[in-house]
């Protein structure tokens, strides 16, 4: 047995880590929870302005972050940026270098007029190297990049393996929470978007956070995964300069700017990121195939939920693309996860198979529901604010929302009154093929609805 428990000490079969086992860890005792402290542990501001929007104020003395994003996205210059700015301040940061060198760090330091004092950094990739520069700088803030190339020479595991990776992240946190030392690490990301390395990486840390853009553009997107100590959902918005990331305080019309104005399969959505309303263009494109499996691409969209919109365009609003492939893109690296744009999707579908564009002016926005309703969204009139801020005069919405608002808003119930309001009356020109309905008197009475509605433009 005593055999047995030392093998789980070095890192065997279902053991740990050296000195952390269960009979070398000191009990805790029960406080009652009226005993503790409320006022410690406030954040940190790291006064890169996005950086702390996304953190809820900034790094939580103690806290342990993971900073996940594509290879090339900026995740190093971001890291670095708050660092000097911490240090200039007064804090004292150490940066540990597990991928670079010494030389290429300092270089990029220099361009982004990061060379502070009391900004410390430490090329090492093994786990006593670190603890060592941990012991001997006792830092106020410590950055790992990257945890994978990180290891532990007590654990039988080569470097960047799950063991690896999990055993040193486990050492780092342990570290950060008997220390009261701010730890940030880096992680990369696999071909799917998500965090490389177990699972468990995400449960040991407090905070997740997400970097990601489109390499070929200068936007960068922040967003909060997990975040222990305030909520998630909010967006930090980055501009990668030949001087580093700028915060874009205002967005605005960021996403707006190259916008084709009268071009069919364009619509503006209002989203909502966070507290944030952006207005972002949805593109689709609508190509017919003789292919028996048409293709369907989502780009920054959802593509099950682009298959459920086509589903009810085909049985609801009588728009069959069965027999074309299918694109849709949210513009400038956007991601949206709200049904919310469902109906614009939708629109921009309609518009680019029609070839009639929806109205330059218009924004459009509610959830679709598999009936072929529209139902109303959440922060409406925030959104409709922005709209109106940014030069937008008029509004597709649900039937049931704001009774007022600063744009001019047309109201549909069905999916099928909106293609008539902005497409036209003549459900003959939604080609291909059917006209609402399974028969003729369902047809008449959509006709008529159409005729007691007339399209605005």
């Amino acid at each position: 047995m005593e055999e047995a428990h030392q093998a789980a000490g070095r890192g065997g079969p279902g053991g740990g880590l050296r000195g952390l086992g269960a009979d070398d860890a000191p009990a805790a005792r029960p406080v009652a929870l009226t005993d503790i402290a409320g006022d410690t542990g406030e954040p940190v501001p790291t006064n890169v302005a996005e950086l702390d929007r996304v953190l809820v104020g900034g790094l939580v003395p103690g806290s342990i972050t993971l900073l996940g994003g594509e290879p090339g996205i900026g995740k190093s210059t971001l890291v670095l940026q708050a660092l000097a700015e911490m240090a200039g301040r007064g804090r004292r940061g150490l940066l540990v270098s597990a991928e670079e060198s010494p030389t290429q760090v300092r270089r990029r330091a220099a361009r982004l007029d990061a060379l502070v004092p009391g900004l410390w950094l430490v090329a090492e990739t093994s786990m006593p190297g670190i603890q060592a520069a941990v012991q001997e700088i006792k830092p106020d803030v410590l950055v790992v990049d990257s945890i994978q190339t990180v290891w532990d020479p007590d654990l039988d595991s080569t470097p960047g393996s799950v063991v690896q990776v999990r055993g040193c992240a486990h050492r780092l946190s342990v570290m950060a929470k008997a220390d009261g030392l701010t730890t940030i690490l880096v992680g990369h990301v696999t071909k799917e978007g998500t965090l490389a390395g177990p699972r468990l990486l995400e449960h040991l840390v407090d905070t997740v956070l997400s970097f990601d853009g489109d390499r070929h553009h200068a936007l960068r997107l922040l967003r909060s995964v997990k975040h222990r100590f305030g909520p998630t959902g909010e967006l930090g918005l980055f501009e990668m300069t030949g001087a580093g990331l700028e915060g874009v305080a205002d967005p605005g019309g960021l996403f707006l700017v190259d916008r084709r104005c009268g071009t069919p399969g364009s619509v503006v959505f209002p989203s909502m990121e966070g507290q944030r309303p952006l207005l972002v263009e949805i593109q689709a494109l609508v190509v017919q195939t003789p292919m028996v499996s048409p293709r369907r691409s989502a780009t920054g969209f959802d593509a099950g939920r682009l298959a459920l919109l086509l589903a009810v365009l085909d049985r609801r609003a009588g728009l069959s693309l069965a027999h074309h492939d299918v694109y849709v893109s949210a513009v400038g690296g956007v991601r949206i996860s709200e049904p919310g744009a469902d109906l614009a999707v939708c629109m921009a579908l309609a518009s680019a198979q029609t070839g009639k564009p929806v109205g330059d002016d218009v924004v459009v926005l509610g959830e679709v529901g598999l009936g072929g309703e529209v139902r109303q969204v959440a922060h409406t009139p925030r959104r409709l604010a922005e709209a109106a801020r940014l030069g937008f005069a008029r509004a597709l919405v649900a039937d049931r929302g704001p009774d007022e608002g600063p744009l001019a808003l047309r109201r549909v119930p069905t999916l099928a009154h909106a293609l008539d309001q902005y497409l036209g009356g003549d459900r003959s020109t939604l080609s291909p093929l059917r006209v609402v309905g399974a028969d003729p008197a369902a047809a008449e009475r959509a006709a008529a609805q159409a005729a007691a509605h007339p399209a605005s433009g």
